[in-house]
């Protein structure tokens, strides 16, 4: 996972240097987010938990019709009640894909960093794949849908409780 992420930022380096369409721009919105427990007794009780997003990018275009979004974003994630919050310094990587003048279709890989709470029984990083929709209302205003799925379990391994964070958020976004 690290060479891939590596590979990646180091690609979108040397395609800096080349591309002239690199746009940059802030998004935000609501985000609704759960955990999903292998465990049904927890299940039972886990409550999904609605929160904000916002974040920060940069649009790299690679052609017409593929564009690199690398974002660093804070994300207020995980379930309800209280100690299952997590919040997230968050940098995914979005590989986007234009299907029309309007609609642009994304995935990729994203990386978190727990913030807020220290020695509560979750990792500290979390590893997700996300993929998305964005539709380009004008020149520089868009509405999004991303949905992001944890590859990893959250708890710490000691523990005994294997969870993964499921997240939605709902947003727009400005590119200056």
């Amino acid at each position: 996972m690290k060479k891939i992420l590596l590979f990646t930022i180091l690609c979108g380096f040397s395609i800096y240097g080349v591309s002239q369409d690199i746009k940059y721009g802030i998004r935000g919105g609501l985000n609704i987010s759960n955990l999903d427990f292998d465990d049904n007794d927890i299940a039972a009780e886990n409550k999904h938990r609605n929160s904000v997003y916002i974040g920060f990018f940069a649009n790299i275009g690679l052609s017409k019709t593929i564009s690199l979004m690398p974002e660093v974003q804070f994300s207020a994630e995980g379930a309800d009640p209280e100690p299952l919050h997590l919040d997230y310094i968050q940098a995914p990587i979005f590989l986007k894909f234009r299907l029309s003048e309007k609609i642009h279709f994304g995935v990729g890989p994203q990386v978190g960093l727990k913030v807020h709470k220290e020695d509560d029984g979750v990792k500290n990083f979390a590893y997700s794949g996300v993929t998305g929709v964005e539709y380009k209302i004008n020149y520089a205003l868009f509405a999004d849908v991303r949905y992001t799925y944890g590859f990893s379990n959250i708890f710490d391994d000691n523990l005994g409780i294997e969870a993964k964070n499921s997240n939605i958020q709902i947003g727009v976004g400005y590119k200056f």
